[in-house]
Formats: C-alpha cells, sequence, structure tokens
C-alpha cells in the first residue's frame, strides 16, 4: 500500500458486477493518483452471466464460470470487503456494509437484479431463483450429481427461463437420467423475442419434451411439487425461478429517484445526487430505456471509468449512447446457440462457438491479469540481489538466525522482578503475588482494508499472551498509516480503532493507548500485557511422550505471498482471511494444562517445534500428513511458490530436521501470520483435548510426538 501523493479521495464500488468488473480492470492499467478504491460485494467472486446456461449444461466449469475478485482488486490496487451492502446515505455519504459503515467521496452501484419471488408462497422455501447465480450455481451442482427421474420446474418462460430448462435437459440427458422440465409463465412465453425466433426456440422445447404452460398462474410451491390455479399439480424436486426479474428492495431506501425500484440515472449514468451512479441491470436509463441485457453494462464501463475520475479529480463527465439494436445469442442446451437480430433467427453450432468465443474472450480480460511491476534500478552495489516483492505479515519478519544472534549479545538483567525465558515471545514480570507477561508484535499489510487487518494484527499479537496461558490485561496500539489527507486519517483510524477494540474488548482486554505515525505503507502492532494465576506455559516444559497439538493449519505464507503475484484463488484467500481473526482464546483455555506451548507465526511449524525442542531437551517426530493445510496452500507449494521468509526459515533449522524432499516439507517453514498453537500435551488427555477443540470450532490435528534424544525434528 504506497502512494506517492497522499490518498484524498474515497471511491467505492458496490457490487461486482460485469461494468465494475472491468472499470477495476481500467483502473489497474491506469489508475488516478491520490484515490483509494474500495469494491463492495458479498463473495470473493463474481459469476459471468453469459456462460451460466453453458455452466448448467456441463459445457463450463465452475471455475470457469467465475471472475475472481480478490485477484482483480489486488491488481487495481483496491481493497475488497465482503459483505452485502444494506443501505447507503447519500447525504452523510455512507454505505453500510453488515454493521460497518464506509464513507465514500464518489460511489456506483453494480448488484444486477433478483429473480426471487417473496410474494409467491414456498418459493422462499423451496425455489431456487436463477439470480443471483452464485446460490443457484451451487444448487445446481447438488441437484446435477444426484441420481434417479428428476422432475424440475422453471418459473418464467421468458429467454433466461427457456435458456435454463433446455441446458438443464441436456445436462441431465447426457447423465443418463429421466428428466421431465415444466415451464411456467403467467402471461406469453418468450414474448420479448421475434416471432421467428419465438417459432425456432418453442420447437426446440418440443422437440426435447419440455412442457411448457402459458396463461396460468402459480398458486404455491412445495418440497415436491408446483401448485397451479387451475387446479394442476406440477411434479417438482427443483423449482427455479427465472421470471419478474426485480430491483433489490433495500434501494428504496437510499431516498433516490427510482424507476420500477432501479435505480435513475441520466445520460452521464449518474442519479440526481452527484457523484453517485448506477450502472448495469440495477439502473434504469432515464434519457434512453433499455432491457436488462448484460451487452450494455460491458459497454458502459468505459464510460463509467471516465465519469468516475472525472468526479474524483475534477474532470468533465462523458455521455452514455446505448446502441438501439444488439445481438442476442440463446443457447440451445447441447453446443448450439440461436443469433437473433433485426428479425433474423439462425441457429446451429457456428453460433455456438461464436458465443464461446465472444464469453470466453470476456474471461480473458480477468484472467490475463499480470501484477505491477517496478523498473529495476540502471545501477545496484556489487552485493545486491534480485528478489521477489516483500511479503507482508510475517512473511516480512527478521530471520531467526539473525535475531538469534542479535539477541545473544544483549546484557542478562539484574532485576528480580524480571525473568528470562529463553525463545519465548513474552517477557515475565512479577510484582508482588501479581505475575505479568508482556510482548510485543506488528505486521506490514496484507490487506489493503484497514479494518480486516486490524483484526487481523490484533488476534496475532495476543497469541503470545495466549500461548503462555495467561488472560490478555492491556494494549497499546502502534500504527503506521500511508500518506493520507487529515480527513481519511481520521477516518481509517476510526475503522482501525473499531476492529481492534472488538478483538481486545472480546478477549478480556482494554486498548489504553497507542503512537501513530506517517509512513511510505500500512504497519499495525500492539504491545499487550497479560496476568498469570499460576506459572507460565513455556516453551521448556515438555516431556517424553507428549503428543503434538496443533490448532490452525498451516500455509497463510505461501498464500499471501501468491496473492501479491495474482497467483492465489481468490476463495481461498477470503477462507484464511476468515482463519486468521479467528481468536485463540478458547483453544487456549483447553491447552491450559499443556506442558509447553507456542504460538506458530514467523518462524514457521518446524521453526517453532523446534524451538520447543530445544528448550526441553528432547526430539520430535512429525507426520506431515497430519497437519492441516489451508485449501490452495499445498497447490502453490507443489509450483515451487513460497514466501520470501520461507529460504531463511530453512536454512537457520534445517540442519536440525531431518525431512523428506515433499512441497509438504517446504510447507514447514512458510510464516505464519495469526497462526494456530502449537502444543505438547500428556498422551493420555491429547486426544480428548483435540475433540474438545474440534467440538469448539478449531481445525486441529495432533501431528507429533516428542521423545528422549538430542533437539532436533523428524518428519515422515
Amino acid at each position: 500500500m504506497r502512494a506517492s501523493i497522499p490518498l484524498s479521495r474515497e471511491l467505492v464500488l458496490v457490487g461486482g458486477g460485469h461494468t465494475h468488473a472491468l472499470v477495476l480492470r481500467k483502473w489497474g492499467m491506469s489508475p488516478l493518483a491520490g484515490a483509494r478504491v474500495t469494491l463492495i460485494n458479498p463473495g470473493p467472486t463474481a459469476p459471468y452471466t453469459g456462460m451460466l446456461p453453458g455452466f448448467v449444461a456441463g459445457h463450463y466449469t465452475r471455475e470457469e464460470l467465475d471472475i475472481d475478485l480478490v485477484r482483480l482488486a489486488r491488481f487495481a490496487g483496491a481493497r475488497l470487503i465482503l459483505g452485502k451492502a444494506s443501505g447507503i446515505d447519500p447525504e452523510a455519504r455512507e454505505v453500510t456494509v453488515e454493521g460497518r459503515v464506509i464513507p465514500f467521496d464518489v460511489l456506483s452501484v453494480d448488484i444486477g437484479i433478483t429473480s426471487a419471488m417473496p410474494d409467491l408462497p414456498g418459493f422462499a422455501e423451496h425455489g431456487i431463483p436463477a439470480k443471483p447465480l452464485g446460490r443457484f450455481a451451487s444448487a445446481w451442482e447438488r441437484f446435477r450429481r444426484g441420481a434417479g427421474r428428476a422432475d424440475i420446474a422453471v418459473v418464467g418462460g421468458g429467454v433466461a427461463g427457456v435458456e435454463l430448462a433446455m441446458a438443464m435437459h441436456h445436462a441431465l440427458d447426457e447423465a443418463g437420467r429421466e428428466v421431465q422440465i415444466t415451464i411456467i409463465d403467467a402471461a406469453r412465453a418468450l414474448s420479448g423475442t421475434g416471432a421467428n425466433a419465438r417459432g425456432k426456440l418453442l420447437s426446440q422445447l418440443t422437440s426435447r419434451g419440455i412442457a411448457l404452460i402459458e396463461q396460468t398462474a402459480i398458486e404455491r410451491i412445495t418440497e415436491t411439487s408446483v401448485h397451479l390455479a387451475d387446479g394442476q399439480q406440477i411434479p417438482s424436486t427443483f423449482t427455479t425461478g427465472a421470471a419478474g426479474a426485480r430491483p433489490y428492495d433495500w434501494l428504496a431506501g437510499t431516498g433516490l429517484d427510482l424507476t420500477d425500484g432501479y435505480l435513475t440515472v441520466d445520460r452521464h449514468l449518474e442519479t440526481a445526487v452527484e457523484g453517485f451512479f448506477a450502472v448495469g441491470d440495477c439502473a434504469h436509463l432515464s434519457h434512453a430505456p433499455r432491457p436488462k441485457a448484460g451487452v450494455f453494462a460491458v459497454r458502459e464501463a468505459p464510460i463509467l471509468y471516465e465519469n468516475l475520475a472525472a468526479r474524483l479529480s475534477g474532470g468533465t463527465l462523458k455521455p452514455y449512447r446505448p446502441q438501439s439494436d444488439y445481438l442476442k445469442l440463446i443457447s440451445l442446451g447441447e453446443r448450439s446457440a440461436l443469433a437473433e437480430r433485426s428479425g433474423l433467427a439462425p441457429s446451429g453450432k457456428l453460433l455456438w462457438r461464436l458465443k464461446d468465443k465472444i464469453d470466453r474472450d470476456f474471461m480473458a480480460k480477468f484472467i490475463d491479469l499480470e501484477p505491477m511491476r517496478v523498473d529495476p534500478p540502471k545501477r545496484a552495489a556489487t552485493d545486491a540481489v534480485e528478489e521477489a516483492p516483500l511479503c507482508g505479515g510475517c512473511g516480512a519478519k527478521v530471520g531467526q538466525g539473525a535475531l538469534t544472534s542479535a539477541l545473544a549479545d544483549t546484557p542478562k538483567t539484574d532485576r528480580s522482578d524480571v525473568t528470562r525465558l529463553p525463545g519465548d515471545d513474552a517477557a515475565l514480570l512479577t510484582m508482588g503475588w501479581t505475575r505479568q507477561v508482556i510482548t510485543t508484535d506488528h505486521l506490514r499489510a496484507v490487506t489493503e482494508d484497514p479494518h480486516l487487518m486490524a483484526r487481523i494484527a490484533a488476534v496475532h499479537a495476543l497469541g503470545d499472551i495466549w500461548a503462555m496461558g495467561a488472560a490478555p490485561q492491556a494494549a497499546l496500539a502502534t500504527l503506521i498509516l500511508p500518506r493520507l489527507t487529515d480527513r481519511l486519517q481520521r477516518a481509517w483510524l476510526a475503522e482501525i480503532m473499531e476492529a481492534a477494540t472488538d478483538v481486545f474488548t472480546a478477549a478480556g482486554a482494554e486498548i489504553v493507548g497507542g503512537h501513530t505515525t506517517l509512513g511510505s505503507e500500512m504497519t499495525l502492532g500492539f504491545t499487550i500485557t497479560g496476568l498469570l494465576d499460576g506459572p507460565p506455559i513455556t516453551l521448556a516444559g515438555a516431556k517424553p511422550g507428549d503428543l503434538l497439538l496443533l490448532t490452525q493449519p498451516i500455509g497463510s505464507g505461501v498464500l499471501l505471498a501468491a496473492e501479491m503475484q495474482l497467483a492465489a484463488k481468490g476463495a481461498d484467500i477470503a477462507a484464511l482471511h476468515d482463519a486468521m481473526v479467528q481468536p485463540q482464546g478458547e483453544a487456549a483455555a483447553l491447552l491450559g494444562k499443556a506442558h509447553a506451548m507456542t504460538d506458530v507465526t514467523g518462524f514457521g511449524l518446524a521453526g517453532h517445534c523446534l524451538n520447543i525442542c530445544e528448550a526441553s531437551g528432547l526430539a520430535a517426530e512429525i507426520d506431515l500428513s497430519a497437519i492441516p493445510l489451508y485449501s490452495g496452500a499445498l497447490a502453490l507449494s507443489e509450483q515451487g511458490l513460497q514466501s520470501v521468509l520461507a529460504p531463511t526459515n530453512r536454512a537457520d533449522t534445517a540442519a536440525r530436521m531431518k525431512l523428506p524432499d515433499d512441497p509438504r516439507t517446504a510447507l514447514l517453514f512458510d510464516p505464519q501470520t495469526a497462526g494456530g498453537l502449537l502444543a505438547s500435551c500428556p498422551e493420555k488427555t491429547a486426544p480428548t483435548i483435540l475433540s474438545r477443540l474440534r467440538t469448539a470450532g478449531f481445525d486441529a490435528a495432533i501431528i507429533g510426538q516428542l521423545a528422549e534424544g538430542t533437539p532436533h525434528v523428524t518428519a515422515r
């Protein structure tokens, strides 16, 4: 997170629709200095509507259907907030996202539409709306993998409903399942197509045995059938809705001008509020009304990009002029398509190839992204080496060997109230009958979101307190922010302190002060004290025969390094972030009788395990297959990717280890940020503790055992 000039303006994009995705791509290639971009979306990916019928038919995988917003946001230098927007206050210029308030100077909304039918009895419980696509795609994948007869009802006889029906029929027929699909429409089916195209599509339905019921209302939907107003009961164990696509209800609470529930925009794609834009299906073009079609959203992107930049920098707005006619390409289930334009409606496999090429070319825009590179200096010192970009989190730490060497030369204290605990990250202070531990930690940002980064940094810093069996007491914040205007400094600090306070309050501690400066990038840290009821749990108490328990997967270092290089999957990064903000306090309480304990952070699992061995005078044997890994970490390790600190971790400890040459082995040296606890527990009680950890929601495992011997680690 680096800025050559202070950040002064906040651009917020609500929704990861096609227009916003293209704007982010353009922003990554040509950003506006001084502006921070925030994308808000419920999930880490956004499905591409054009490929949905092909996905349903089995021609595309789910992964091919999705735009990876985490990767795209990294390319654009934007922060991504995963959550559903539930309100916008145009006057206060704030967006509400699941309890968080996100301020903006300029805003654009691209949230699409929904085909949910809240007024249709039983649909909310037993129906699956075709939009938003994420839920539908997941439900369809589960249904398609089933067995036996398939009875399906499609509510809505427009082009979308007909495409879905033919795609579902093709997929299930190819799987050898008996299938009956019924399309139900309260009005005339395919009313939005010309006579030529309508006739051909109806013929396609008939040839497949897909039933069509028109001019008939639905009374209610049950788990196994659709009840019609005329008394018919249509068997259905998969009922989907592709009719009556409608805007999201919460838009009505914005107080903005709406047309049939859609945000009304002018020829600049701007609402009546200056700096508030809307695009895609959620917007109504007041100057040139058009049907809801992806082709318009795609062509709005360059105009929106220019107008957002203009509102942020004081430029001139450009008008959007939608085309009067466009080519419709309608999938026919198998690899065939029908095209409609100007009354003509040819069909065949050649048109499928055309549609496939158009769709794949569109998706390639978000696959063929390269991380931004800084040109190397023309001259360098003779000892200089070219390295990968510096990692964030614990991947930016100094190696264990350098730290050990530096600390070896520090003078020993003569104070009776300070107890040295070699190898432990926290110090023990004794004041009368009070035993207090104190630790400090800070992290180079691993995310552009200060709120999320504050939670990660707080959980990470608390690890040393929990690992010693102490109860968190007080915290001092040490914050370095990038260059910001005074207004943004206040906003960022408010986000950071709100998130950190939530974490520390839940842990039983209180933030009592701190220090804040400006620098080249965001770095957050905390100095924390904790209170002990008894002796601390240190590295030195492990016993022969103890089992090693790990409370959290490893692999965060390689995932974060890969994410910086646009090489990680967004879903994996989102899952990692969720794990990194999971406090380890409850796990520490369950491990309160451990003989030795440490938190697994920058030196990797191997280094921290070796620390226990050396402090306790024991040897350890680790079962590589038992170590839980974060999703995506092993695949990245197999590709040879690693954090910049991993080679140093290996060099510092490998001489005291016996390890196979394996991608899993490489992850032993992976630096962890907000990692889990590694505890040495009695063999008799370890299985019970493990069961309780898993019941409490920790992805814990017994990964090895300690034995008498020269301190070393063996992995098998």
